[in-house]
């Protein structure tokens, strides 16, 4: 296939002029514009040609919910999401007891050789604060010891993140086996002291969860004022931060100050979209046994209490990014694509590079999602829906 007359996105800027060719579900060649004509030429139109989006925390879209371990919930998941743009995801986890986690995480690796999006799973929870459990249900979160961990370590070949608070009694044990299985250590829901952070950051944690929310930041600490999580994260350059940019978890000031401190290559949009995302406003659901609903465009609990995940699709983070917080578009691009990526390893995603995989969202010039190719087969297409 060759993708001709669109505007490709890369992470220092937007270049006209270039056709993309795909052979066996890679891209093959980046060249100037030919003459080529015939079936396999695909016309864009002038639209943009992105790298296919990555988002590192998915619970769920249209009513379905990871938690459900099923082939049928995860396709629907994966299907509304690349509507979005998004070419591979983690499908994540809730606080919940370790055995269903365990075979939550074991459908997911049954799964993700029939689903071409998936690209491993996220666990979030058991192991974080009560102190900042968001709508995670409380009577499930537990301290991480080794023979509560043992079983989810079984699958660390799918399990390519995990949230955990690092303050709490035993997570250094745990970040150390995580990291010996080249896991990403995601610190979050977390209520730690600066000392706690740094000493979970040493062990090798390298991310943090939807920064700002469910995470500790500065306080007093008798009389002195001490750090928090949020700040660690800040001030650590190899840390990579999460960020819900929904314009409901987060305002348009602390996105400029996250994108002003971490820059495109240090934060990772995510969508944490949970089964609200794709229903209709006043839609209820459940979020693990927690009632939730659809309001004024994202998700809360049925009370009101907290905000319970996003009803985002990633092409409407970058378009937040950009509109509110005055992010470039290569730029907020990149925060969906490369950065994501290189934070659980994908080598071959994220990029619009030589042997990368040939996953592509297609986006017109208002920032809408009009196709989306994983591996060069088309998985979305607007005029179809």
């Amino acid at each position: 296939m060759i993708f001709r007359n669109a505007r490709l996105i890369f992470p220092d800027g937007i270049r006209d002029g270039l056709e993309l060719v795909v052979r066996d579900g890679k891209i093959a060649e980046l060249r100037k514009r030919t003459d080529s004509r015939g079936k396999e030429v695909v016309d864009l139109d002038g639209n943009y040609l992105a790298p296919g989006f990555v988002d590192l925390h998915v619970h769920g879209a249209v009513g379905r919910d990871t938690m459900e371990a099923s082939m049928d919930a995860f396709r629907a998941i994966c299907d509304y999401h690349a509507s979005g743009g998004t070419t591979s995801l983690l499908l994540t986890t809730a606080t919940a007891p370790i055995d269903t986690i365990a075979d939550v995480v074991k459908a997911i690796r049954d799964c993700r050789s029939s689903i071409q999006q998936i690209a491993g799973a996220h666990v979030e929870g058991p192991f974080i604060s009560k102190a900042k459990p968001g709508a995670q249900r409380v009577e499930f979160i537990q301290d991480p010891t080794p023979q509560r961990f043992a079983p989810l370590l079984e699958y660390s070949d799918v399990i390519k993140r995990m949230t955990l608070a690092p303050e709490l009694p035993g997570a250094l044990d745990l970040i150390d086996q995580l990291v010996k299985r080249e896991v990403d250590v995601s610190g979050g829901h977390s209520d730690a002291w600066d000392e706690q952070a740094r000493a979970a950051f040493e062990h090798g944690m390298r991310s943090v969860t939807h920064t700002f929310n469910c995470m500790s930041s500065a306080r007093r600490d008798g009389i002195y004022r001490k750090a928090g999580l949020l700040e660690l994260a800040l001030s650590e350059p190899e840390i990579l931060c999460e960020l819900i940019a929904d314009g409901h978890h987060v305002s348009a000031t602390l996105m400029k100050m996250l994108y002003r401190a971490k820059g495109a290559y240090g934060t990772c949009l995510v969508t944490d979209a949970t089964a609200g995302a794709g229903l209709p406003a006043g839609s209820r659901f459940s979020l693990f046994g927690r009632e939730c609903i659809v309001e004024n465009g994202v998700c809360l609990l049925a009370d009101r209490s907290a905000l319970a995940g996003s009803a985002a699709r990633m092409i409407d983070l970058v378009r937040t990014l950009v509109q509110d917080a005055g992010v470039q578009l290569s730029e907020a691009i990149t925060m969906a694509t490369k950065t994501p990526a290189r934070a659980i390893g994908l080598k071959t995603k994220g990029s619009l590079e030589i042997g990368a995989d040939a996953d592509f969202a297609i986006l017109s010039r208002d920032l809408e999602v009009v196709q989306a190719f994983v591996g060069g087969d088309e998985v979305f297409a607007l005029d179809r829906q």
